[in-house]
């Protein structure tokens, strides 16, 4: 298949390409900073009162930050019953040309009776019925849809359907037809008949940072303040719950909290004589438009709440609670089951809500086994808390619970409301399942969590804006988002920002209230042109960049790009690298992702084991990084370049024999790569990392420009991978200051550089450092470089013993050298291998 693509820097190439088999494709980690939200548009409109489209609604969310992504219908029964009518049953007989069927005439409200055919054993004159006509669209329990037509079944025309409940989507009987109330009218719609929910909702794209409008509460009071600004009053209304009032004290459960930090207000009541059955139509229609599956009376309540104001909410059976409510921490190891039959291991940080027997909740998080509501509760401990959203993450984070709950708790919700929400539900549970308040609020709140304040300076909000907006719309709209002023001065405002809006704590965050509710489109563009012409340097970081990036594309590399968060445990592949070095998460998402990366060459690594798990095991990457260090002097990070090259050079072909890819490869992109940049004058010594087998470094001027080799087996087998991997490390920042510096110039070498080879038959132990330290100490004068160019190890050499070969660069630089003073050093050189090394010639 083929593809238009960009390349690894933005540039869109000219011609589709096939995809080769190398190219690399990495899951992101982060998708999407937004979160996906559903807001019914009729219970949108219970707090706001208003006759707006919601084309109209929808773009006003969208300017004010809640970005509508799109308005789906809903309807309680799919196709909302369109084209099925209420139909009298005039005549009822037998099909003359089948036992089983009937023919009917139906009265369904038109001029004429029509006729239908019908297979119903209980079909009967006389009986009011529903009845698909010609055209109607009905769907199967798999969401398939047909279409009734006029046909003729048995030589008896048949003009619509009598339908079964289940086949309109109202239950799941089939025994027979549906027989109505005779009082209704022939013709009447059957959505009329059985009450079809009809709404809009909104999928809103929400980002974290608005904990605030995760309800629809908190999107109508958003809403309110875009229509105040817009001309619009309107009025926020709230559910009342003045009619909230203790039946009878019959069941105190008292509550202690032992982490008030973890939990700073927990509310709790009792309600007993309660039934649980089926949620009545309306409550289920709810929750289903926003996607939620309805459970029971109970739990619904709590969910509708939820979604409602914002507030998590927890039903316990009363009846299972021994003695009081203990909210505290348990012991490190403590088994607990979920409601999904999970045995979970407690951390000892994890925030419980226990009875005076053992754990009953995992607060904010998830409900217990035990403790749950079911079929028999007659009555219940009804919970609502302020929970730390730190506490509640990391809980989360750790058993992989992602609940509607733990989604609010870990962003913050608004302290002020717990009571009250408390109080709605009681209510709502009282009207749909009966009982009585039999106990008081208990409330454990011993400090109050107290509003933010904020200076905003008019001149500050002039300038960020870029716009001077009038100061009374900018009190307007601080007042429609409920922000509190406390005092005005010719050059700003004293404000208190209500504890929920955990997102605004600053003079910045407030300034962006007022520009997202008075509109981003209503800020005008100044029509004066401004051109300002830079003079960069051609040696910018990202142009440097560029030019490597599209020689190594040239030479068949791919880009990656991977994480720069990964695992602490990498530390323990390389003595290079120390634990103590590693700058750690706070909050991090997984143990796996809870560390700053020291090296890139473990994600290259990762890369590289996904790629051959997956059959592709002839690799060319490269990568632009960071690695992240802490010391005791402070952080710092540092950029690299990194080659990795593994399996094949080239793709099998009957043309070309297949080569393994080997160091020499790898080191004469290396070459090219320093070339290119016009890097002169390095000097070759033996790498001082642990993480070759082989290894060589490039130094310029006594700092290590880049380290080449072979990766040690010890740790490719860390990752699974079998082959050889050829990897090279690049100072990048090094490269940057080296090619940014002054030119200089030095004179060209009077005197000829002369080169002499040895191969040298050495012990298996014996590393090429040695042999290049010792070579420098026996000549220090003349000896310019040592360089290590071929290594053999295999058949036809003596059990323990290698083969290198070895170039030494020799030179005076005051006359040409004679071949007996060549000879003379290359003699000494021998003597001292075969001496110190008990080295052989080959």
């Amino acid at each position: 298949m083929s593809f238009n693509l960009k390349n690894s820097h933005g540039k869109k190439q000219k011609n589709s390409f096939q995809l080769p088999q190398s190219i690399l494709i990495f899951t992101p980690l982060f998708k999407n900073n937004s979160v996906n939200m559903k807001i019914s548009y009729n219970w949108l409109k219970q707090f706001i009162k208003t006759d707006w489209t919601s084309e109209q609604t929808s773009e006003l969310l969208t300017d004010l930050g809640l970005e509508v992504e799109i308005v789906e219908k809903y309807q309680s029964v799919k196709g909302g019953l369109e084209g099925v009518v209420v139909g009298h049953v005039l005549t009822c007989e037998k099909h003359p040309d089948a036992d089983r069927l009937k023919v009917t005439t139906l009265d369904i409200g038109l001029e004429n009776p029509i006729q239908v055919v019908c297979g119903a054993s209980n079909v009967a004159a006389g009986q009011k019925v529903p009845v698909a006509t010609i055209g109607t669209i009905l769907y199967d329990k798999e969401g398939g849809e047909f279409t009734i037509k006029k046909g003729k079944i048995r030589g008896q025309e048949s003009h619509g359907m009598i339908c079964a409940e289940d086949e309109l989507g109202l239950g799941t009987g089939h025994e027979g037809i549906m027989v109505l109330d005779e009082a209704l009218k022939p013709g009447t719609p059957a959505a009329d008949v059985f009450k079809i929910a009809n709404d809009e909702v909104f999928e809103i794209g929400l980002t974290p940072n608005r904990a605030d409008a995760m309800s629809h509460f908190g999107t109508a009071r958003d809403l309110r303040a875009g229509m105040l600004q817009r001309g619009v009053n309107v009025e926020l209304i709230t559910p009342s719950v003045s009619n909230f009032r203790v039946d009878m004290r019959t069941l105190k459960i008292d509550v202690s909290v032992e982490e008030p930090a973890l939990a700073p207000r927990y509310c709790g009541v009792t309600i007993s004589g309660i039934t649980v059955e089926e949620s009545p139509t309306w409550l289920k229609d709810r929750l289903k438009a926003i996607g939620l599956t309805p459970k029971n009376n109970i739990v619904d309540v709590t969910n509708y709440v939820l979604h409602e104001l914002g507030q998590p909410l927890h039903a316990f059976d009363a009846a299972k609670i021994n003695g009081k409510v203990i909210v505290k921490t348990l012991p490190e190891g403590t088994k607990f089951v979920t409601l999904d039959d999970v045995e979970r291991t407690l951390h000892k940080e994890d925030l419980m809500i226990c009875d005076e027997k053992g754990p009953l909740c995992i607060a904010g998080v998830f409900g217990g086994k035990k403790s749950g509501v079911s079929d028999g509760t007659t009555s219940i401990f009804l919970e609502s808390a302020y929970f730390d959203a730190v506490s509640v993450r990391k809980t989360a984070k750790r058993h992989q619970l992602n609940t509607d709950a733990s989604f609010r708790f870990e962003r913050g919700i608004d302290p002020t409301i717990t009571e009250y929400a408390l109080k709605r539900a009681a209510l709502l549970i009282q009207e749909v399942a009966g009982g009585k308040i039999t106990s008081d609020v208990i409330e454990v709140y011993p400090k109050k969590v107290e509003d933010f304040s904020v200076l905003l300076n008019f001149s500050h909000v002039s300038k960020i804006i870029g716009q001077e907006i009038p100061k009374d719309t900018i009190k307007k709209i601080l007042v429609s988002l409920d922000i509190k002023v406390n005092s005005v001065s010719d050059s700003g405002l004293g404000l208190t920002i209500p504890a929920y809006r955990v997102d605004v704590q600053r003079e910045i965050d407030v300034i962006e209230e007022i520009l997202r509710v008075y509109g981003y489109n209503n800020i005008e563009f100044s029509k004066k042109f401004n051109a300002t012409v830079s003079n960069s340097p051609r040696t910018e970081d990202y142009k440097v960049q560029n030019v490597i990036a599209s020689q190594l594309n040239s030479q068949g590399f791919h880009e990656m790009m991977a994480n720069s968060l990964t695992t602490a445990a990498y530390t323990k592949l390389s003595a290079v690298l120390k634990e103590e070095h590693n700058v750690t998460m706070l909050n991090p998402l997984s143990s796996d992702l809870s560390t700053m990366r020291q090296s890139l060459l473990f994600s290259g690594l990762e890369a590289i084991s996904y790629n051959i798990n997956r059959r592709n095991s002839d690799l060319k990457l490269f990568e632009f990084g960071k690695t992240y260090h802490k010391y005791l002097s402070g952080y710092e990070e540092h950029k690299h370049l990194t080659l990795f090259i593994s399996g094949n050079r080239n793709k099998e072909s009957w043309t070309n024999p297949q080569k393994t890819t080997d160091f020499f490869l790898l080191k004469g992109y290396v070459t090219g790569v320093l070339n290119r940049l016009g890097i002169e004058k390095i000097s070759n010594t033996p790498s001082q990392s642990d993480i070759f087998s082989e290894g060589t470094a490039k130094v310029y001027n006594n700092e290590v420009l880049v380290e080449i080799g072979v990766i040690k087996k010890s740790i490719l087998k860390h990752f699974g991978i079998k082959q050889d991997v050829f990897y090279a490390d690049f100072n990048w920042d090094l490269i940057l200051k080296i090619i940014t510096g002054k030119i200089k110039y030095t004179e060209i070498p009077k005197y000829p550089e002369v080169r002499r080879d040895l191969a040298l038959l050495i012990d298996e132990k014996t590393t090429y450092e040695s042999i290049y330290n010792l070579a420098k100490q026996t000549e220090k004068a003349l000896l310019k470089d040592v360089n290590l160019f071929d290594v053999y190890e295999g058949k036809n050499l003596p059990e323990g013993k290698k083969s290198y070969a070895l170039s030494f660069t020799i030179q005076d630089n005051t006359k040409t050298l004679t071949d007996g003073q060549i000879d003379k050093i290359m003699t000494k050189l021998q003597q001292t291998f075969e001496t110190e090394l008990g080295a052989s010639l080959r």
